[in-house]
């Protein structure tokens, strides 16, 4: 089967976003980019900054209510449809539930052909792009490097702090079939 969707996991900073671009680059076909902070952004404010929506700690914590896991759910069965009426869809998401999350996504997406892939990066590299970026709280990527990689299974890992984007593409590419 062709696979329908790619899903990145990596904690935040870890060059995710970079990795999609390149994909969007290299693959042969169209594939649309949908990220978890394409969710975040389209939430209301009011549920950005809530017990029951997102919040974000000043020390990088990331905190998930009820209502923010209700609109996820309703969001990964959205993107499910779109790859099953033939989009071809890239994932960016931080699996902040590791094993919970990727069951989440498993359920919405099956029956789709999908590879599952971990994008790691040294805690350190990761918090100085965070500084670099200056648009995350600090500790958030140091805190979330190897958390949200605890008890998820892959097709494939590959490692930003010893890989540029365009390289970790390709060899992500090399596995679409």
């Amino acid at each position: 089967m062709t696979t329908q969707v790619i899903v990145l996991n990596g904690g935040s900073s870890s060059g995710k976003s970079g990795i999609v671009r390149c994909l969007q680059a290299v693959l042969p076909h169209p594939w649309l980019a949908l990220g978890v902070d394409t969710l975040v952004d389209a939430m209301p404010a009011s549920l950005r900054e809530s017990d029951t929506g997102i919040e974000f700690a000043a020390d990088g914590e990331v905190v998930i209510g009820p209502e923010f896991r209700t609109l996820e759910l309703a969001w990964a069965e959205g993107v499910a449809a779109m790859a099953r009426a033939g989009a071809r869809i890239i994932v960016d998401d931080v699996f902040l539930g590791g094993p919970d999350s990727q069951r989440r996504w498993q359920r919405a997406l099956g029956g789709l052909p999908v590879l599952w892939v971990g994008i790691r990066c040294d805690p350190a590299v990761a918090a100085g792009r965070e500084v670099a970026r200056g648009d995350r709280a600090i500790g958030m990527a140091a805190s979330q490097a190897e958390l949200v990689h605890r008890g998820v299974v892959y097709d494939l890992e590959v490692d930003t702090s010893r890989a540029e984007s365009m390289e970790c593409a390709r060899a992500i590419a090399a596995h679409v079939v």
